[in-house]
C-alpha cells in the first residue's frame, strides 16, 4: 500500500466512525499523545510499538487530509531534496547542513 492510498483509507475510516474531520489542532494534540505512547512501547520493548507508530502515521495522515495535503507527493519531494543536501559535523559533534559545494 502507497501512502496515497493509506491517507484515502484512514480518512475514510474517520468519516465512517464519526471520528474528528475539522479539528486540526485537535489532531495535533492526539497524534502528540500518539508519539508518546510509541515512545513508551520503544522504550520498554512493547509488541505493539509497530501499530503505536501506524496510529502516528495515521493522524498525521489526517492532518495532511485536512489540510489538502497528497502526503505521498510530499514525502516523496521531501526525500529527494534530502538525497541532495550535505553535512558537516560541528566542533561538538553535530550535523550542520552546509551549501553545497
Amino acid at each position: 500500500m502507497d501512502i496515497r492510498e493509506a491517507q484515502k483509507l484512514a480518512w475514510e475510516n474517520k468519516l465512517a466512525k464519526g471520528f474528528n474531520t475539522s479539528d486540526v489542532a485537535l489532531e495535533f494534540g492526539l497524534m502528540t499523545a500518539e508519539v508518546g505512547e510509541a515512545f513508551t512501547a520503544w522504550r520498554k520493548k512493547k509488541e505493539d510499538f509497530g501499530e503505536e507508530l501506524a496510529d502516528v502515521a495515521i493522524y498525521l495522515m489526517a492532518i495532511a487530509q485536512m489540510n489538502g495535503i497528497n502526503l505521498d507527493d510530499e514525502v516523496d519531494k521531501k526525500i529527494r531534496k534530502n538525497v541532495d543536501r550535505v553535512y558537516q559535523r560541528n566542533e561538538n559533534g553535530t550535523l550542520i547542513r552546509t551549501p553545497k559545494a
